[in-house]
Protein backbone atom coordinates (compact mmCIF):
# COMPACT_ATOMS: atom_id res chain seq x y z
CA UNK A 1 0.00 0.00 0.00
CA UNK A 2 1.11 3.57 -1.01
CA UNK A 3 1.40 6.19 1.86
CA UNK A 4 1.77 9.62 1.77
CA UNK A 5 3.63 11.30 -1.32
CA UNK A 6 4.82 9.64 -4.58
CA UNK A 7 7.83 7.21 -3.50
CA UNK A 8 11.26 8.75 -5.53
CA UNK A 9 12.39 5.49 -7.16
CA UNK A 10 16.45 6.64 -7.15
CA UNK A 11 16.50 7.38 -3.05
CA UNK A 12 14.16 4.47 -2.51
CA UNK A 13 17.19 2.19 -3.93
CA UNK A 14 19.43 4.23 -1.31
CA UNK A 15 21.04 5.10 -4.63
CA UNK A 16 23.90 3.04 -3.98
CA UNK A 17 22.69 -0.30 -5.05
CA UNK A 18 25.76 -2.86 -5.23
CA UNK A 19 27.00 -4.57 -8.30
CA UNK A 20 27.99 -7.98 -8.72
CA UNK A 21 31.24 -7.55 -8.26
CA UNK A 22 31.38 -4.58 -5.26
CA UNK A 23 32.41 -6.09 -1.70
CA UNK A 24 29.41 -4.75 1.24
CA UNK A 25 30.92 -1.35 2.52
CA UNK A 26 30.55 -2.77 6.06
CA UNK A 27 31.83 -6.44 7.40
CA UNK A 28 31.70 -7.82 11.05
CA UNK A 29 35.09 -7.02 11.23
CA UNK A 30 34.57 -3.03 10.17
CA UNK A 31 30.56 -3.07 11.01
CA UNK A 32 28.23 -0.25 11.27
CA UNK A 33 27.51 0.58 14.85
CA UNK A 34 24.16 2.87 14.22
CA UNK A 35 22.89 4.53 17.48
CA UNK A 36 19.51 5.70 16.71
CA UNK A 37 18.74 8.43 19.72
CA UNK A 38 14.53 9.01 20.27
CA UNK A 39 12.51 9.76 22.81
CA UNK A 40 9.74 8.62 24.46
CA UNK A 41 6.29 7.70 22.67
CA UNK A 42 8.11 8.30 19.35
CA UNK A 43 8.06 5.67 16.52
CA UNK A 44 11.11 4.01 17.64
CA UNK A 45 10.46 0.32 18.05
CA UNK A 46 8.65 0.17 14.72
CA UNK A 47 11.93 2.01 13.46
CA UNK A 48 14.26 -0.76 15.46
CA UNK A 49 11.62 -3.41 13.74
CA UNK A 50 12.29 -2.18 10.37
CA UNK A 51 16.07 -2.44 10.49
CA UNK A 52 16.28 -5.37 12.78
CA UNK A 53 14.61 -7.33 10.00
CA UNK A 54 17.74 -6.50 7.67
CA UNK A 55 19.58 -9.99 6.82
CA UNK A 56 22.41 -7.97 7.86
CA UNK A 57 21.52 -6.07 11.24
CA UNK A 58 21.31 -7.28 14.78
CA UNK A 59 19.45 -4.70 17.03
CA UNK A 60 19.68 -3.84 20.84
CA UNK A 61 16.80 -2.39 22.88
CA UNK A 62 17.31 0.71 24.87
CA UNK A 63 20.33 -0.58 26.73
CA UNK A 64 21.33 2.11 28.91
CA UNK A 65 17.62 1.56 30.44
CA UNK A 66 18.87 -0.07 33.72
CA UNK A 67 21.15 1.78 34.57
CA UNK A 68 19.07 5.19 34.10
CA UNK A 69 16.97 3.60 36.84
CA UNK A 70 18.90 2.55 39.03
CA UNK A 71 20.36 6.13 38.99
CA UNK A 72 17.43 7.89 39.10
CA UNK A 73 15.03 5.64 41.08
CA UNK A 74 12.31 6.64 39.08
CA UNK A 75 9.01 3.96 39.73
CA UNK A 76 8.74 3.62 36.11
CA UNK A 77 6.15 0.08 35.56
CA UNK A 78 8.67 -3.31 35.95
CA UNK A 79 11.29 -1.34 36.74
CA UNK A 80 12.87 -4.16 39.42
CA UNK A 81 12.73 -6.43 35.88
CA UNK A 82 14.16 -3.76 33.43
CA UNK A 83 17.37 -3.42 36.07
CA UNK A 84 17.57 -7.24 36.55
CA UNK A 85 17.37 -7.94 32.69
CA UNK A 86 20.17 -5.77 31.63
CA UNK A 87 23.72 -4.64 33.07
CA UNK A 88 23.66 -1.15 35.16
CA UNK A 89 27.49 -0.77 34.75
CA UNK A 90 27.26 1.76 31.95
CA UNK A 91 31.03 1.27 31.40
CA UNK A 92 30.58 -2.80 30.84
CA UNK A 93 27.36 -1.55 28.57
CA UNK A 94 29.52 0.78 26.16
CA UNK A 95 32.24 -1.83 25.86
CA UNK A 96 29.42 -4.63 24.72
CA UNK A 97 28.23 -1.38 21.95
CA UNK A 98 31.57 -0.89 20.55
CA UNK A 99 33.13 -3.87 20.96
CA UNK A 100 31.63 -7.26 17.90
CA UNK A 101 28.09 -6.76 17.02
CA UNK A 102 26.68 -10.11 18.30
CA UNK A 103 25.81 -12.81 16.06
CA UNK A 104 28.46 -12.13 13.27
CA UNK A 105 26.63 -9.02 11.97
CA UNK A 106 27.79 -6.20 9.57
CA UNK A 107 25.19 -3.58 11.19
CA UNK A 108 24.64 -2.92 14.68
CA UNK A 109 21.49 -0.86 15.19
CA UNK A 110 21.12 0.44 18.94
CA UNK A 111 18.07 1.98 20.13
CA UNK A 112 18.50 4.49 22.44
CA UNK A 113 16.24 6.75 24.73
CA UNK A 114 18.02 10.40 24.99
CA UNK A 115 17.37 10.74 28.72
CA UNK A 116 18.75 7.57 29.21
CA UNK A 117 22.39 9.01 28.85
CA UNK A 118 22.52 10.56 31.99
CA UNK A 119 25.36 13.33 33.03
CA UNK A 120 27.66 10.79 34.83
CA UNK A 121 28.06 8.69 31.56
CA UNK A 122 31.11 9.21 29.70
CA UNK A 123 30.45 10.77 26.08
CA UNK A 124 33.84 10.21 24.50
CA UNK A 125 32.65 7.07 23.14
CA UNK A 126 29.97 8.33 20.82
CA UNK A 127 31.97 8.91 18.08
CA UNK A 128 32.96 5.34 17.41
CA UNK A 129 29.03 5.12 16.71
CA UNK A 130 27.58 6.51 13.81
CA UNK A 131 24.79 8.86 15.77
CA UNK A 132 21.25 9.29 14.06
CA UNK A 133 18.35 11.39 15.56
CA UNK A 134 14.78 10.20 15.49
CA UNK A 135 12.45 12.98 16.57
CA UNK A 136 8.46 14.07 16.57
CA UNK A 137 6.24 17.18 17.03
CA UNK A 138 5.99 17.64 21.14
CA UNK A 139 2.14 18.40 20.23
CA UNK A 140 1.78 14.43 19.88
CA UNK A 141 4.60 13.62 22.06
CA UNK A 142 3.39 15.32 25.20
CA UNK A 143 -0.14 14.05 25.22
CA UNK A 144 0.72 10.38 24.54
CA UNK A 145 3.84 10.64 27.60
CA UNK A 146 0.97 12.34 29.59
CA UNK A 147 -0.71 9.14 29.41
CA UNK A 148 2.11 7.17 30.76
CA UNK A 149 3.68 9.55 33.09
CA UNK A 150 1.89 11.49 35.34
CA UNK A 151 2.78 15.03 34.98
CA UNK A 152 5.44 14.65 32.75
CA UNK A 153 8.79 17.04 33.31
CA UNK A 154 11.04 18.22 30.46
CA UNK A 155 13.81 15.65 31.28
CA UNK A 156 11.30 13.10 30.82
CA UNK A 157 10.83 13.85 27.25
CA UNK A 158 14.25 13.73 25.83
CA UNK A 159 13.96 16.57 23.95
CA UNK A 160 17.32 18.43 25.82
CA UNK A 161 19.08 15.27 26.09
CA UNK A 162 18.95 15.05 21.97
CA UNK A 163 20.30 18.40 21.53
CA UNK A 164 22.66 17.58 23.76
CA UNK A 165 23.91 14.41 22.31
CA UNK A 166 23.40 15.96 18.76
CA UNK A 167 25.49 19.51 19.37
CA UNK A 168 28.27 17.04 20.88
CA UNK A 169 28.73 15.01 18.09
CA UNK A 170 28.66 18.41 15.87
CA UNK A 171 31.13 19.36 17.41
CA UNK A 172 33.53 16.42 17.97
CA UNK A 173 33.34 15.36 14.19
CA UNK A 174 32.69 18.43 12.40
CA UNK A 175 29.48 17.53 10.95
CA UNK A 176 25.82 17.68 11.30
CA UNK A 177 24.03 13.94 12.09
CA UNK A 178 21.01 12.20 10.15
CA UNK A 179 18.09 13.92 11.99
CA UNK A 180 15.02 12.00 11.17
CA UNK A 181 11.06 12.99 11.75
CA UNK A 182 8.65 10.30 12.14
CA UNK A 183 5.82 12.15 10.41
CA UNK A 184 8.34 12.41 7.63
CA UNK A 185 8.58 8.37 7.69
CA UNK A 186 4.97 7.60 8.14
CA UNK A 187 4.24 9.80 5.21
CA UNK A 188 6.39 7.95 2.82
CA UNK A 189 9.08 5.40 4.83
CA UNK A 190 9.99 3.60 1.71
CA UNK A 191 11.52 7.21 0.74
CA UNK A 192 13.06 8.64 4.10
CA UNK A 193 14.47 4.89 4.30
CA UNK A 194 15.78 4.90 0.95
CA UNK A 195 17.59 8.49 1.91
CA UNK A 196 18.81 7.36 5.11
CA UNK A 197 20.70 3.93 3.69
CA UNK A 198 22.05 6.14 1.29
CA UNK A 199 23.16 8.66 4.01
CA UNK A 200 25.09 5.93 5.83
CA UNK A 201 25.98 4.16 2.76
CA UNK A 202 24.41 0.92 3.20
CA UNK A 203 22.11 -0.62 0.73
CA UNK A 204 18.51 -0.38 1.38
CA UNK A 205 16.93 -3.76 1.96
CA UNK A 206 12.94 -4.10 1.15
CA UNK A 207 12.76 -6.45 3.76
CA UNK A 208 13.10 -3.07 5.84
CA UNK A 209 9.36 -2.04 4.88
CA UNK A 210 7.51 -5.18 6.70
CA UNK A 211 8.19 -7.17 9.61
CA UNK A 212 6.12 -10.37 11.52
CA UNK A 213 3.78 -9.24 14.27
CA UNK A 214 5.02 -10.66 17.66
CA UNK A 215 7.27 -9.59 20.51
CA UNK A 216 11.17 -10.30 19.41
CA UNK A 217 13.90 -11.99 21.53
CA UNK A 218 15.76 -8.63 21.08
CA UNK A 219 13.52 -6.68 22.63
CA UNK A 220 13.68 -4.95 26.57
CA UNK A 221 11.97 -7.12 29.04
CA UNK A 222 9.54 -4.24 29.30
CA UNK A 223 8.03 -5.50 25.95
CA UNK A 224 5.42 -7.12 27.26
CA UNK A 225 4.14 -3.64 28.84
CA UNK A 226 4.96 -1.30 26.08
CA UNK A 227 4.74 -3.12 23.10
CA UNK A 228 1.20 -4.08 22.87
CA UNK A 229 0.38 -1.84 19.58
CA UNK A 230 3.68 -2.76 17.97
CA UNK A 231 3.37 -6.24 18.48
CA UNK A 232 0.36 -6.14 15.95
CA UNK A 233 1.91 -4.53 13.07
CA UNK A 234 3.42 -5.66 10.41
CA UNK A 235 4.91 -2.01 8.62
CA UNK A 236 4.84 1.43 9.75
CA UNK A 237 1.19 2.64 10.17
CA UNK A 238 0.21 5.70 8.38
CA UNK A 239 0.67 9.13 9.35
CA UNK A 240 -2.75 9.91 11.27
CA UNK A 241 -2.72 13.87 12.27
CA UNK A 242 -3.44 14.46 16.00
CA UNK A 243 -6.56 17.27 16.18
CA UNK A 244 -6.97 17.04 19.94
CA UNK A 245 -6.20 20.22 21.50
CA UNK A 246 -3.42 20.50 23.78
CA UNK A 247 -4.42 19.58 27.56
CA UNK A 248 -4.06 23.07 29.46
CA UNK A 249 -1.45 21.22 32.02
CA UNK A 250 0.36 20.28 29.11
CA UNK A 251 1.15 24.12 27.74
CA UNK A 252 3.93 25.33 29.93
CA UNK A 253 5.63 22.15 29.24
CA UNK A 254 5.06 22.42 25.34
CA UNK A 255 6.36 25.74 25.41
CA UNK A 256 9.58 24.20 26.63
CA UNK A 257 10.12 21.79 24.42
CA UNK A 258 9.17 23.03 21.14
CA UNK A 259 12.91 24.93 20.83
CA UNK A 260 14.49 22.05 21.21
CA UNK A 261 12.75 20.18 18.35
CA UNK A 262 12.73 22.84 15.94
CA UNK A 263 16.49 23.03 16.90
CA UNK A 264 17.01 19.49 15.81
CA UNK A 265 13.89 19.27 12.56
CA UNK A 266 15.96 22.49 10.94
CA UNK A 267 18.56 19.40 10.13
CA UNK A 268 15.74 16.70 9.46
CA UNK A 269 16.62 14.56 6.30
CA UNK A 270 14.07 16.69 3.94
CA UNK A 271 11.21 14.46 1.98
Amino acid sequence: MKIGRPVDTEAASGENRLLPDMKPKFTPEHPLRLAMWSGPRNISTAFMRSWGNRDDTFVCDEPLYAHYLVKTGLPHPMAKEVIASQDTDWNKVVAWLTGPVPRGKSIFYQKHMSHHLLPEIGRDWLPQLTNCFLIRHPAEVLPSLDEKYERPRLPDTGYPQQVEIFEYIQKKTGQASPVLDSRDILMNPRLILGKLCAALGVEFQETMMSWAPGLRDTDGVWAKHWYNAVEKTTGFQPYTPKNKPLPEHLRDLYEECLPYYEKLYSFRLPP
